[in-house]
């Protein structure tokens, strides 16, 4: 089986698939709702990821939303998934800094000085004062 965004259906297929016709398709596409790939002779290939948008697409008129309100909502359905990732990544940057941290922060075999200064346990009773060096 094909990946999700493996491009093989031709727009007959697709539209028998959703339930919509293929003009409905051509008129997605051209709305820039939906953006099939191109064969090198002009044909539209769609992938199962498309389906299910035009499927969603349709879910969503059918339930009385326009159009540009569909793109809107596609719009910030995209949005939503791009900031969840950063989100992700934002959180393995944080832990992999924590990590970097505790290591920083573990006392070595001898008993030196940390390089880090800025990085003690501070006694809770007393204010931590960092100082930064202008070079």
């Amino acid at each position: 089986m094909p990946g999700p965004d493996v491009a093989v259906y031709v727009i007959s297929v697709a539209a028998q698939l959703t339930g919509l016709h293929p003009q409905t398709l051509r008129t997605y596409e051209r709305l820039g709702l939906i953006l099939p790939e191109r064969t090198g002779g002009g044909g539209r290939r769609y992938s199962h990821r498309d389906v299910e948008m035009l499927r969603e697409i349709a879910d969503l008129t059918a339930n009385g939303i326009g159009l540009e309100g569909v793109r809107r909502i596609l719009d910030l359905q995209n949005r939503i998934t791009a900031l969840a990732t950063r989100n992700e990544e934002l959180v393995a940057e944080l832990e992999a800094t924590r990590e970097a941290l505790r290591q920083a922060l573990t006392p070595r075999r001898t008993p030196t000085q940390n390089r880090l200064p800025v990085l003690r346990q501070p006694d809770p009773a007393q204010s931590l004062v960092v100082w930064r060096r202008n070079r």
